[in-house]
């Protein structure tokens, strides 16, 4: 994690606090701190999103409110800064939970959000050094998919990124937004958008949000496997850290969670090298670290 990268989960963490200190929904305070990680440009979703093989950023988010069950997504939106925001539209001004591709992007366009290029023009072509035997797959696919190359740029360090909260009216949120992974397939859509996979929240047990390879994230449900054990009456961490290691036992996954239930505890738990994450009560200094264990 990058000084820069501190700096902005600490912003982000203070901008969602300012705003349930002041009586906002737990809903509200998760999209605020959302939008500050999507513009800052230091991390994969928003304006810092990866690119697709094509070159195309193509982004996902979601949000979901513990009370009511609510829930709103988006799914391979193109050319906005805030996809959480096109999330949060879909909740509230529509009868769906999920919108995905071109009526996404027009979806976002309506209401006239922030626009970015969908092809950053400060990041030239250039041939990719492909390791990984997935990875070579995954490029000769698309190449006999398209009879092209490919367009991308280093996104070392970055992660999707997401957040939690427990409002005065104890209500709890979760959100999440992202770039997905480098060399995607044009159209592949990971954990994120997914409800159940990449957030849950109800106020029953607890709320959930997760980063880490989505493939793997979304066959075992992971965000609703850990609020199912908050349920059943284990703590934020224990929960957490059961599923995590049966993602990692049954198909080699790798991830991280935020997790808070409605008593306010919480738990950050990883079983990557690292996960630049944060929390805050208000008083002090937002804690901010790489590393959680």
């Amino acid at each position: 994690m990058t000084a820069a990268q501190a700096d902005g989960l600490r912003a982000a963490l203070r901008a969602g606090y300012d705003l349930l200190d002041r009586d906002a929904s737990s809903v509200t305070a998760v999209e605020e701190a959302i939008r500050v990680l999507e513009g800052s440009g230091l991390f994969n979703a928003g304006r810092g999103a990866h690119l697709q093989l094509d070159g195309v950023r193509r982004m996902d988010a979601s949000l979901m409110e513990g009370m009511d069950l609510r829930a709103g997504a988006v799914a391979s939106i193109e050319g906005i800064v805030h996809p959480i925001t096109a999330a949060r539209l879909v909740m509230d001004e529509t009868n769906h939970v999920l919108l995905a591709g071109p009526p996404a992007t027009a979806f976002a366009r309506h209401f006239k959000l922030e626009r970015q290029p969908r092809r950053p023009a400060d990041h030239p072509k250039r041939r990719a050094s492909v390791t990984s035997l997935l990875r070579r797959r995954t490029l000769r696919l698309y190449r006999a998919m398209t009879g092209g190359g490919l367009a991308m740029r280093e996104k070392h360090g970055k992660e999707t990124v997401g957040a939690v909260a427990l409002d005065r009216a104890g209500t709890l949120a979760a959100g999440a937004s992202t770039g997905g992974v480098e060399l995607m397939l044009p159209g592949r859509v990971g954990d994120t958008p997914l409800i159940g996979s990449g957030v849950y929240a109800d106020n029953e047990s607890g709320a959930v949000s997760m980063t880490g390879l989505g493939e793997g994230i979304i066959r075992l449900a992971v965000a609703r496997a850990i609020c199912e054990r908050l349920a059943q009456g284990g703590s934020p961490a224990a929960a957490a850290r059961h599923v995590l290691r049966a993602l990692v036992a049954r198909v080699e996954g790798r991830a991280g969670a935020l997790v808070l239930t409605p008593d306010g505890r919480f738990a950050i738990v990883h079983v990557t090298p690292r996960m630049a994450a944060g929390w805050w009560n208000g008083r002090g200094d937002p804690a901010v670290r790489g590393h959680w264990r």
